[in-house]
């Protein structure tokens, strides 16, 4: 029977958009895994068991590859070759059969002891993308028990109509079968904002809520619920006055849709005439597409991380080119900014890179450029693939993490060297390539006049220039609210990183970093004379937006009264005017 009393469950936003219709809830995940001890002479039979459950998950999986980029690009098929990596990996095969020997316990037992340590080793990881690669350890698992024990899943095929799909967990594979529209919205009990399931709600651009907990045990298949992907909720059985309320939001976002999506070919301009540069932030080469077909003036950011997940070892030359060719041909004729590798040390062993003792706080310790001065085979090969692709469109390189002048010039010196390299071996590349670095810790923003002589651009990434500004670590529940983009001491950082910029032979100065895709902080950053935005490509509509409905004057001054306010709280209570008087749809400022 279904639930008759309104009920609201909150989780974390991993799709904006509002869905409204009835709940197909799939199975929860979470079986009892039974525990017996295995006779001697049975121990080979039980890692047979194992052996032979590991092999149908791996039949399953690549029968579903090729299809998977038939439907979602190569980019979601990536994700599959993740779960082949992690189903090849050691932990899965030589921990468990350990276990089973040295423990004489059943393979179902086993297993989920190696799932369970290796949770609890990522769960310590600082990166939050990294943390919440354990969702995918968790999901292979459990498709390897579902074969040891014998147990089909009820899959998506069974949806008769357009349903808000209720699971515990969704990946690409879950929803290769998915007709069109039949899946209005996702709500699952785990996840993150950067978790498979939120990026494939993403690229479907689906409204979806993750790390709800227990929602499959809450919902039931055809109570009628609501999606806010936004507001990161989900409202079973909600009232007529709610579900009125949800219908004209719908309609209201519907109707911004339309109207954002007039804008995608016409200039990032100000009222008054000034010019910026609106790009887009991208992890894989397939994404350039959806970042042009969003209105993007290129890229901004591409992560180049991706291509060092879920593997042993680094990349070679050959796979980092192909990926930044791909990337280079598909943004034509728009520029292609790629970031060298940026992961912290807690994560090394996670790509393949040996040698280096844990770190107590990563975010201090061996991350950005000091891991690729510190190995500089893995720079150069990174560096060779991108100055070879660069014959194939206009790429420019930028140094993640950089902190003072003896970084950026070591960095500079592997540079010129691979250059010389190529040019010996008779392999053309662009002589000409810009080569900038970002702004992303104070001291590089204290001499950002000295560091401007030897880069062509900056960058400025809010994200960690705010955390390491202000000391916060904005994902620690107990200080998360001082993470303060308004705070002076912020502001005045990238006002003087722009300054310095423009007054040492005219350099460019863009933001790369969340800050740039709010869009109540859009007039700020272009008050501070800000030249180049890069946003995710989902906001990409919405921040040209921003900018074509203010004028380069007002951001100006807004700027300066916001810089002059007494506190954070009363820079709020300017912007927050501001946006109340402005004519931009974006009016509601979240403090």
């Amino acid at each position: 029977m279904a639930a008759s009393k309104e009920t609201i469950l909150r989780g974390v936003q991993a799709s904006d958009g509002i869905a409204i219709g009835p709940a197909f809830v799939l199975e929860d995940e979470d079986v009892a895994i039974p525990h017996w001890e295995v006779p001697k002479d049975r121990v080979k039979f039980e890692i047979s068991r194992f052996r032979y459950a590991l092999g149908r998950t791996k039949e399953d999986m690549e029968a579903t590859h090729n299809k998977a980029i038939k439907v979602f690009g190569r980019s979601h098929a990536k994700l599959m070759d993740a779960y082949l990596l992690i189903l090849n990996d050691p932990f899965l095969n030589h921990d468990v059969i350990r276990i089973i020997e040295a423990d004489r316990v059943n393979a179902e037992y086993a297993l989920t002891q190696v799932i369970d340590k290796t949770i609890r080793v990522m769960e310590n990881f600082e990166d939050e993308y990294f943390r919440d690669r354990k969702y995918d350890i968790l999901d292979v698992g459990h498709k390897v028990l579902r074969h040891l024990l014998g147990h089909e899943k009820k899959t998506l095929q069974s949806i008769a109509e357009p349903s808000i799909v209720i699971a515990h967990n969704l990946t690409p594979t879950d929803t290769l079968n998915l007709k069109e529209d039949i899946a209005l919205g996702f709500a699952t009990n785990i996840g993150g904002k950067t978790s498979h399931t939120a990026l494939l709600a993403q690229s479907m651009t689906i409204p979806a809520v993750v790390g709800m907990r227990d929602v499959t045990s809450r919902v039931r298949t055809g109570d009628i619920v609501i999606v806010d992907g936004k507001e990161g909720v989900l409202i079973v059985s909600p009232d007529p006055a709610t579900l009125a309320n949800y219908k004209r939001e719908q309609g209201k976002r519907l109707e911004e849709l339309k109207r954002l999506e007039k804008l995608r070919d016409l200039p990032a301009q100000t009222m008054d005439g000034r010019r910026i540069t609106l790009a887009a932030n991208i992890e894989t080469s397939d994404d350039v597409k959806t970042a042009l077909a969003h209105g993007a003036e290129g890229i901004g950011l591409f992560r180049t991380e991706f291509l060092f997940l879920n593997r042993r070892g680094a990349p070679t030359e050959e796979e980092h080119f192909e990926s930044y060719k791909r990337a280079v041909r598909a943004s034509i004729p728009h520029p292609v900014i790629i970031r060298t590798l940026d992961v912290g040390g807690d994560k090394l062993t996670a790509i393949g890179m040996e040698g280096v003792s844990p770190e107590s706080n990563p975010f201090l310790g061996l991350r950005g450029i000091r891991l690729c001065l510190k190995f500089p085979d893995i720079f150069k090969t990174q560096l060779r693939a991108i100055l070879r692709a660069s014959t194939d469109g206009k790429i420019k390189i930028m140094y993640p993490m950089v902190s003072g002048l003896d970084e950026l010039r070591a960095a500079n010196a592997i540079l010129q060297e691979t250059k010389a390299e190529l040019r010996a071996q008779q392999i053309p590349f662009d002589e000409s390539m810009e080569v900038g670095m970002m702004v992303e810790v104070p001291s590089a923003a204290m001499m950002v006049d000295i560091l401007a002589r030897e880069v062509d651009f900056f960058s400025i990434g809010t994200n960690d220039l705010i955390q390491y500004t202000l000391a916060v670590d904005r994902i620690n529940e107990n200080v998360a609210n001082l993470y303060q983009p308004l705070h002076l001491a912020v502001l005045r950082l990238i006002k003087q990183t722009v300054k310095a910029g423009h007054e040492i032979d005219g350099k460019w100065v863009g933001v790369c970093g969340e800050m740039a895709s709010e869009a109540e902080l859009v007039p700020i950053l272009i008050g501070l004379e800000v030249d180049e935005l890069s946003v995710a490509p989902s906001m990409v509509p919405k921040v040209k937006e921003v900018i074509r409905s203010v004028s380069f004057a007002e951001c100006v001054q807004l700027t300066k009264e916001v810089m002059n306010a007494a506190s954070v709280e009363s820079a709020q209570r300017i912007l927050r005017l501001h946006a109340n008087r402005s004519s931009a749809p974006s009016s509601q400022v979240p403090l």
